[in-house]
């Protein structure tokens, strides 16, 4: 082993963190769809957000057939709210072909792995080294600061020549027979002490070989490329409740919140009942008549901001081909809907008319 992966195997066997999908130390192999179905999870997720759901998820499909078998609403309604929701559905669809393609076995190499939906490098080596103790290294944005600081990587760490870099010493200090603790170990220093702002160097096992320490520039590492401007989008919601039930639709399959159910919505050039009366015509071909402004919800996307003005309004049109649903307003909470949605559907009332 290298001095490296020595002081941070050290450090773990003495601090790792008790988390539902790990075994202790020295314990053996966790099972392999624990540990998927939690790296699907902690992707773009902190550990104590997913804790809650991953325990949750685990009741309701406590192996790859229970979900293979599952209806994808109820796979969408176990997710509600743990957000990036493609991750949901790739779960389901890869269950489906470990089900029908590996006998129900999660693969164990790498390669065969990334051939299932949702899983790129990073995932399938930290399943191939944690769930079945192959000698692979890994690489997430916990792993690429510990990686930049302590080697002093300069190339920006989300660019091809950055992430080379990285890769490439992360592989280099892979201890043979610990590649799963050494893996968890540095996601571990990352969540807890190489933190991206005011790292506990004092804390660190890694102090007196970080070259970014010495120099006193940690907090310049990793170097990112320069993110560009996040755009803000304006949308209307039109809230319709007649005789204790609730227009919705459904989102299309694939792309945002595919296959989560909305509220009737469009996006607005102006906040005004008239704007959102045309846009959800232009829409829809809904014809309605907004008769007071509700709550605006506002949302962070990945690549946008949002704010969703919902408005309780009267039906005047409705197309029988608009692709609207009436659902029951004491069936909301089993249509499983995103985070805007979600907020405005706990401000309808549950029953009369709005009308």
């Amino acid at each position: 082993m290298t001095a490296f992966s020595t002081c941070i195997l050290a450090w773990y066997d003495k601090h790792a963190r008790v988390l539902p999908w790990r075994q202790p130390v020295g314990r053996g192999l966790p099972d392999s769809y624990a540990v998927w179905v939690s790296e699907i999870m902690l992707q773009q997720t902190r550990v104590e957000t997913v804790i809650p759901y991953f325990e949750r998820w685990l009741r309701q499909f406590p192996t790859v057939q229970a979900l293979a078998d599952a209806p994808e609403q109820r796979v969408l309604s176990a997710w509600e709210g743990l957000g990036y929701y493609s991750r949901a559905r790739n779960l389901h669809k890869a269950a489906r072909l470990i089900v029908s393609e590996y006998g129900g076995q999660l693969p164990a190499e790498p390669a065969e792995l990334r051939k299932l939906p949702g899983i790129g490098r990073y995932t399938a080596s930290a399943i191939a080294s944690i769930a079945f103790g192959l000698d692979v290294a890994t690489l997430d944005g916990n792993l690429k600061r510990v990686f930049a600081r302590v080697f002093d990587v300069s190339q920006p760490a989300d660019s091809p020549a950055g992430e080379e870099i990285l890769w490439a010493l992360a592989e280099r200090h892979v201890p043979a027979g610990r590649a799963g603790d050494y893996n968890q170990a540095l996601m571990d220093l990352g969540a807890t002490i190489c933190l991206p702002k005011n790292p506990l160097c004092l804390l660190c096992p890694l102090n007196v070989l970080c070259k970014a320490r010495a120099l006193g520039i940690q907090e310049q590492r990793p170097q990112m490329k320069p993110k560009p401007l996040v755009p803000h989008k304006l949308k209307g919601a039109a809230v319709i409740v007649r005789d204790g039930m609730t227009l919705l639709r459904q989102r299309p399959a694939d792309g945002l919140l595919g296959g989560l159910w909305e509220f009737p919505a469009a996006e607005l050039d102006a906040d005004s009942p008239e704007a959102l009366a045309a846009a959800i015509e232009a829409e829809y071909r809904l014809k309605v008549s907004p008769l007071a402004r509700l709550t605006e919800v506002r949302h962070a996307y990945t690549h946008f901001k949002l704010t969703e003005i919902p408005w309780r309004c009267e039906l005047l049109h409705l197309p029988a081909d608009a692709g609207l649903e009436w659902v029951p307003l004491d069936r909301l909470a089993e249509y499983p809907m995103g985070k805007v949605d979600r907020a405005i559907a706990k401000n309808v009332p549950n029953g009369g008319s709005l009308m």
